[in-house]
C-alpha cells in the first residue's frame, strides 16, 4: 500500500490513520496553510505549524489544535511526519512523511520567491513529491517582487497627485499582509477592509506587520483622498465604494500576466504579484527534492506532469482532489 493514497476526504496515510489537507470531516488532519480550500472547519484535531494556529482558529472558531515547530519531528501510529516551510503565506508548510524507509512530501501550495514576510520555501528530500501547479505553464514568469512594488509605488503616487484614491484588491489571507509589508508607506496613507485588519490582528504574535488603520464608517471621506486602500477581490462591487469619492482599481495575481484577466474583472491596472510558484520555480522545486515520482493535484495538471514525464524522464501523474487552483475570475478567499 502507498504511504499516501488520495480518497473522498482527502490525502490519507493509512499507516497512520491521518489525513493532510482533508477536504471532509476527519478525526485527525495536518493542515498545511490557512486557506479555505486547505484549513477545513470539522475535523476532530488539528496539527498545524506554531505560526498558523492563531491564523486557522481565527477562520474556524473553536478547534482542538496542536502547534509544531519547523523541523520538528513527530509520530503519529509509528509514521515519522514533520512540517517545512512553503513560502507560501504566513504559516505555510509542507508535510514530509517518513515511513520504512521511504519519504513523501506534500507541498499544500508553495513559491520559492521570498517574499519578506513568509518563512521561505526549502527544499525537502523525497522519493515522492506532491506538488501544486496552479501556474504550471511556460507563460507564467514572475519578475523579482523589488520590481513589482515598485510599480505598484508608481501607480499609487501618479493617484495621489491626482486626488484620485488607489484601491488595491488582494486575497485577505497572504496576500494583503504581502502588500502591506512591501509598499513603501512614506508616500501616504493606508487604510484596509475590516477582514484584513481582523487577520492582521490574529497574526500579530508571529508576524511583524505595518499597523494600518481600518477603513470603517468613522473615517472621514477626505482623509481617503489619495490614499491606498487594501482590500479582498471579494468587495469589487460593494456599495461603500461610491462614497470614498475619486478611485481606481488595480489587482495584484499572477492572472494579471493575461491582459485579458484584468478587462474581464473590470479593473483600471492589473499588477503580476503571485504567492504560488511559476514554471520554473515549480520544475526547480521538483529536481531540488531529487524524488523520482511527482504526483500533481491542482493546476495545469495533465500539461505539467506530461511535461516532466517527456523532458525530465519522472514518474508523474495526476490526481483530483478539493483544492481550489486560483483562477483568472477567482474572487473567493481560498488563495
Amino acid at each position: 500500500m502507498s504511504l499516501l493514497v488520495f480518497n473522498k476526504n482527502g490525502i490519507y496515510c493509512p499507516a497512520a490513520d491521518v489525513y493532510l489537507d482533508a477536504w471532509r470531516k476527519v478525526p485527525k488532519c495536518i493542515v498545511t496553510h490557512g486557506h479555505s480550500d486547505h484549513a477545513r472547519y470539522g475535523h476532530g484535531q488539528y496539527i498545524t505549524h506554531k505560526t498558523n494556529v492563531p491564523i486557522i482558529k481565527h477562520r474556524l472558531g473553536k478547534i482542538k489544535v496542536r502547534g509544531v515547530d519547523w523541523g520538528q519531528n513527530f509520530k503519529v501510529n509509528g509514521v515519522q511526519f514533520s512540517l517545512h516551510p512553503a513560502g507560501h503565506i504566513p504559516g505555510s508548510a509542507q508535510v514530509r512523511v517518513e515511513h520504512r524507509g521511504e519519504v513523501w512530501v506534500f507541498t499544500g501550495d508553495y513559491k520559492l520567491q521570498n517574499d519578506g514576510l513568509s518563512v521561505p520555501f526549502e527544499p525537502v528530500k523525497c522519493h515522492t513529491f506532491i506538488t501544486e501547479c496552479t501556474f504550471g505553464l511556460p507563460a507564467f514568469s514572475w519578475e523579482s517582487q523589488q520590481t513589482v512594488f515598485d510599480e505598484i509605488d508608481r501607480w499609487w503616487a501618479r493617484n495621489l497627485e491626482e486626488g484620485v484614491t488607489s484601491l488595491l484588491f488582494g486575497y485577505s489571507l497572504g496576500k494583503a499582509q504581502r502588500l502591506l509589508k512591501n509598499i513603501d508607506h512614506n508616500q501616504g496613507p493606508v487604510f484596509v477592509h475590516k477582514t484584513i485588519h481582523d487577520l492582521n490582528q490574529a497574526m500579530a504574535a508571529h508576524f511583524e506587520l505595518p499597523n494600518v488603520p481600518l477603513l470603517d464608517t468613522t473615517v472621514d471621506k477626505s482623509a481617503l483622498k489619495g490614499s491606498l486602500i487594501i482590500a479582498p477581490p471579494g468587495v469589487q462591487n460593494a456599495a461603500w465604494l461610491r462614497k470614498i469619492g475619486p478611485y481606481t482599481t488595480a489587482a495584484a495575481s499572477g492572472w494579471m500576466t493575461f491582459r485579458g484577466a484584468r478587462r474581464r474583472r473590470a479593473l483600471d491596472k492589473g499588477f503580476v504579484l503571485s504567492d504560488h510558484a511559476d514554471w520554473e520555480d515549480l520544475l526547480t522545486a521538483v529536481k531540488d527534492t531529487g524524488c523520482e515520482r511527482v504526483i500533481a493535484t491542482h493546476g495545469y495538471t495533465e500539461i505539467f506532469s506530461r511535461y516532466l514525464r517527456e523532458e525530465l524522464g519522472l514518474d508523474a501523474s495526476t490526481e483530483a482532489t478539493a483544492y481550489e487552483a486560483e483562477t483568472i475570475d477567482t474572487v473567493s478567499e481560498t488563495n
